[in-house]
């Protein structure tokens, strides 16, 4: 059987919009989970309201024939979904729980693992040998990792550590796994992001009762509203709030880091989010009234730079002549494992 064509290459407008759309809707999420979870002893809890709202609102827009697809339900396709739904609900638990652990600051440098493990990942699932700049570019970033971890100077959680570290393992393998599960829903990021957020409801929620209850029970029902400072917010009201803003804000990312993937490379998808990174560092300064010491500055700084080494070298790479025999063995690994070729 012959290999599909190749789909034609996003616009750079389009790239463009979608990338700011994506870090705009990630960023405002990282800030307000991180106030959520400063006071919610249930974070597994948060992220399963959060995914009911998202669904919520996808019901709501699709019955106002907002969306330009309708909504289904359909069991043979929830069959091909399990690997990535699975992937969805342990990537968003292990970022909550590294967030609700570190310093929002800090929060770039425990998942700054995420480039290495997907340059791992891509070439493991699509056969492709990396090139010695792409070696070192994931080596800088690396020891901005260890630098962060071991120089930073303050206090830090080797659980919210552990997490991160988990968490990029996760995303790495995420990413890679979303290009092949859109090919289960004819390429709609909409009829994904929808059953991703469903199913990941019908994941958790087992999981919140046999390991959150008594939390949930406190939050929901305990004394903290009567006790709580006049001028002040409970954790209640602020996990009632944080919830509806948060709910509504995942429903947008949820598009927007599908879409992200769809109209670019899992790598552009990384080098977004850690830019994304950089921006809530300086926001926890400014919210949260985080410390960034010379170790942690210096941290951010290199695995940036590591990064952007590596979309440089990506960019060199993509200007190799077509005749070029690893090039061509490069997109016809991509094209027979399904996935969409490197844009150009």
């Amino acid at each position: 059987m012959a290999p599909p064509p190749p789909q034609p290459a996003a616009s750079k407008a389009l790239v463009t919009g979608v990338v700011s759309f994506y870090l705009v809707a990630a960023l405002a999420m990282v800030m307000a989970n991180k106030w959520v979870l400063n006071v919610t002893p249930a974070p597994l809890f948060f992220l399963t309201t959060q995914l009911f709202i998202a669904v919520l609102l996808f019901l709501i827009t699709d019955t106002l024939r907002v969306l330009p697809e309708r909504l289904q339900f359909d069991l043979k396709v929830i069959r091909g979904l399990g690997p990535m739904v699975g992937l969805n609900v342990l990537g968003l638990s292990f970022s909550n729980y590294t967030l609700k652990y570190v310093d929002a600051s800090f929060y770039q440098v425990a998942r700054g693992l995420v480039l290495p493990f997907t340059v791992c990942v891509s070439g493991l699932v699509l056969h492709t040998r990396p090139s010695l700049r792409i070696l070192i570019s994931c080596a800088i970033v690396t020891m901005g990792f260890f630098c962060g971890v071991f120089l930073d100077g303050t206090p830090l959680s080797l659980v919210g550590v552990f997490f991160g570290v988990a968490s990029s393992t996760i995303t790495a393998t995420h990413s890679v796994v979303i290009k092949q599960s859109l090919n289960a829903v004819h390429g709609s990021t909409i009829l994904l992001s929808w059953y991703t957020n469903l199913l990941s409801i019908f994941i958790l929620l087992p999981i919140v009762m046999l390991g959150e209850g008594t939390s949930v029970l406190k939050l929901l029902f305990g004394v903290d509203e009567l006790i709580t400072p006049v001028g002040k917010m409970s954790p209640f009201r602020t996990f009632i709030l944080g919830s509806l803003l948060t709910g509504c804000m995942g429903f947008m990312m949820s598009l927007a880091s599908l879409l992200s993937i769809k109209v670019t490379s899992p790598i552009t998808h990384m080098v977004s989010s850690a830019v994304r990174g950089v921006a809530a560092s300086l926001l926890g300064v400014w919210l949260f009234h985080d410390v960034i010491t010379g170790g942690r500055a210096s941290s951010i700084a290199i695995i940036l730079g590591g990064s952007f080494y590596y979309t440089w070298v990506k960019h060199k790479e993509s200007e190799a002549p077509k005749g070029d025999v690893a090039y061509e063995r490069v997109k016809m690994t991509d094209l027979e494992s399904g996935q969409k070729p490197q844009p150009e």
